[in-house]
């Protein structure tokens, strides 16, 4: 049976070390952290593992799975290709959604092969994680070998496999943050302007959460252009005046997000093909003009 060491571990790597050690289809050897109290923890978590903290207490592994933080990786390559363990029989891969594979490439000077799993999952309890990582959609980038490896270690314990650009791996994962992270961000700014409307916090709450829910629904049902409603859906150049207008009094910050969002729904919507060419014509206009003005 191949084995596998952890490399940092933190919520992903104590997630990922547990499912994988829990389907027989490989064996934890050592965990590695800055503490072996810390790595004590986390091999008590995923119920196996040799706890280490210095990179030369390392035994050989088949497969190291580096799960630190995005900065410490290089750092940790490096401190891995002075041990004497890396050889063509090897693989080493990290979990960022940011990095490619290449960020190991120190390791294939020794032959090792090299890849990159990015699992699109929020892992804020490791233990909640184990539970309901069946299902997760998992990235994946790098040698051939490796992603062949990759793709069936984490098929194995429940991940679905997508293959990402590695030249483009950055804006990649900047379309999870504009999803996820940034999808909170705009649902505040709307409550923002429910309550510069009189509407409490509270109650806008409410009145949004069907919106919202009715229309991610409508999204992953039939398709972003056929999801978009609304003035620039209906190419009502005179509400997106007004709005613009109303929301450079206000606040120039909910303008800009306004100016920019519209201009991807102006696209949209040309696309369904439903509004008249010149209102979507003149809401073009008014964007621009607007970008212009307030730069």
């Amino acid at each position: 049976m191949k084995t596998f060491s952890i490399i940092g571990c933190g919520a992903v790597g104590k997630t990922v070390g547990r499912l994988l050690q829990q389907s027989g289809s490989v064996a934890v050897r050592d965990i590695l952290t800055r503490s072996t109290a810390s790595a004590q923890t986390a091999a008590d978590f995923i119920g196996a593992g040799r706890p280490v903290a210095d990179f030369n207490k390392l035994e050989r592994a088949d497969l190291y799975l580096v799960a630190s933080p995005d900065d410490a990786i290089a750092a940790c390559v490096r401190e891995l290709c002075r041990t004497d363990l890396l050889d063509r029989d090897t693989t080493v891969c990290h979990f960022s959604g940011s990095l490619g594979s290449a960020l190991l490439e120190p390791a294939a000077q020794f032959g090792a092969q090299l890849a990159s799993v990015h699992p699109v999952k929020s892992f804020a309890d490791p233990a909640v994680c184990v539970g309901d990582f069946a299902g997760t959609w998992c990235g994946i980038e790098g040698d051939p070998q490796a992603r062949e490896l990759m793709a069936e270690l984490f098929s194995a314990i429940g991940g679905k496999i997508f293959n990402i650009d590695p030249r483009f791996k950055t804006i990649y994962h900047a379309g999870s943050v504009l999803a996820c992270n940034y999808l909170t961000a705009l649902l505040e700014a709307g409550l923002r302007a429910f309550e510069k409307g009189g509407v409490p916090r509270e109650t806008a709450l409410l009145v949004m959460e069907p919106l919202v829910r009715g229309t991610v629904d409508n999204v992953f049902r039939a398709g972003t252009a056929r999801a978009l409603t609304g003035p620039i859906a209906r190419g009502d150049a005179g509400v997106v005046a007004r709005q613009l207008d109303a929301l450079e009094s206000y606040d120039g910050q909910l303008a800009l997000i306004y100016r920019a969002l519209g201009s991807v729904a102006l696209e949209l919507s040309r696309e369904r093909g439903q509004a008249c060419a010149p209102g979507l014509a003149q809401i073009e206009e008014l964007l621009a003009t607007a970008r212009v003005g307030a730069s």
